[in-house]
């Protein structure tokens, strides 16, 4: 049997879920803090459920750091998870 698919989430429900904007929305995409997961045949973003957690995160580090060393430091964490997962599969 396979998985059931994953949820995806078109712009509007991520900004009621979140309390973001849509214009704060935008900016973390085009600065690659959130990235969308797929798009529709029209071109619209569908982010998945883990954009809830990267933006829970990007709240808590705006808090010390701009959006420029908030992208450095998810780049690093998302860096770090890849090493952990090939070390598993070793």
């Amino acid at each position: 049997m396979s998985p059931a698919p994953r949820k995806l989430f078109k712009i509007g429900e991520v900004m009621e879920h979140s309390g973001c904007s849509r214009q704060m929305l935008h900016n973390y995409t085009m600065l690659s803090l959130i990235r969308a997961a797929k798009r529709t045949p029209s071109g619209h973003r569908l982010y998945d459920e883990t954009v809830f957690d990267v933006l829970e995160r990007i709240k808590e580090l705006k808090k010390d750091n701009t959006l420029e060393q908030i992208r450095r430091i998810l780049a690093e964490e998302d860096a770090g998870k890849g090493v952990i997962s090939k070390q598993k599969e070793d």
